[in-house]
């Protein structure tokens, strides 16, 4: 089994730079993502919520949450995507929103106490880059949410991600695609930082670590069911103002449907702690 190494992520992290800020809207299907997560912030944040967007990166849900109208604490493993996070809400104009920036493992969040935020944002896989660390991660995440709070979680899926990446994966080993298949775990090239690694979830399993946390399930959904895989040939329903429309519509329902939840790169997850 592949340990968590907080110092691998942050140097993956540091070195993947500005992209961390693009890479949702480079491509058709990269936007899909982006509206789907967005979906369910849009559905339950309300204005002046205060929001721990942790694992936020370059930005992109830390702006979504400010157009809400939420106060966001921002925090991230890596400095430079800290950086990145504080030049965005400058440049576009959403600085206002956030309340501080701070450095912080999603396995350690003793910087926060208890019940401090109305909701905590874990998008983009922080979770599926501890390992064998999932429950420690998730107990820190409802430590800090209060009472009825949100905890909004995304994770990498095993089959979603076969889905999108089909030619390369069948390029790769048979025993290495058996091996990722059968553990969730990839882990090709060195644990230094250069190369990705995370665990690959399957829907079951992600549903029973959610009914570990003792939460309220409110949503499970895939992300681009539909659309991974289609590459370039979404351009031109892109481009179809009307179409995209229907197409990010049918992402949203598809998503939510059972059958379709192992068909996403992302796995979505909205649960509620308790009051009592």
């Amino acid at each position: 089994m592949t340990s968590y190494n907080p110092a691998s992520v942050a140097r993956y992290f540091d070195a993947l730079g500005a992209r961390e800020w693009t890479r949702l809207v480079e491509t058709p299907t990269a936007e899909v993502k982006l509206h789907v997560h967005s979906h369910y912030l849009r559905r339950y944040v309300t204005p002046g919520m205060r929001v721990l967007d942790i694992g936020a990166g370059a930005g992109r849900f830390t702006q979504v949450l400010a157009t809400l109208g939420a106060s966001v604490t921002v925090a991230d493993l890596s400095p430079v995507q800290l950086s990145l996070n504080k030049q965005h809400a400058a440049e576009h104009a959403f600085a206002h929103a956030v309340t501080d920036w701070v450095m912080a493992d999603i396995c350690d969040l003793s910087a926060f106490p208890d019940e401090a935020f109305d909701a905590v944002v874990c998008y983009g896989g922080p979770l599926s880059y501890v390992f064998e660390r999932r429950q420690e991660a998730l107990d820190e995440l409802r430590r800090v949410t209060a009472p009825g709070g949100y905890l909004f979680l995304s994770v990498m899926c095993l089959w979603g991600s076969i889905h999108e990446k089909l030619p390369g994966v069948l390029a790769t080993d048979a025993m290495e695609n058996a091996r990722i298949i059968a553990t969730g775990e990839l882990r090709l090239g060195a644990d230094d930082g250069t190369r990705h690694q995370c665990h690959l979830y399957r829907a079951h399993e992600f549903r029973v670590l959610l009914e570990a946390a003792g939460c309220e399930l409110l949503a499970l959904s895939a992300s681009n069911s539909l659309s991974s895989g289609w590459g370039a040939s979404l351009d031109t329903i892109r481009a179809d103002a009307a179409r995209w429309e229907e197409l990010l519509g049918m992402e949203v329902e598809a998503g939510a449907q059972a059958g379709c939840l192992d068909l996403g790169t992302h796995l979505i997850a909205v649960i509620r702690r308790p009051v009592a």
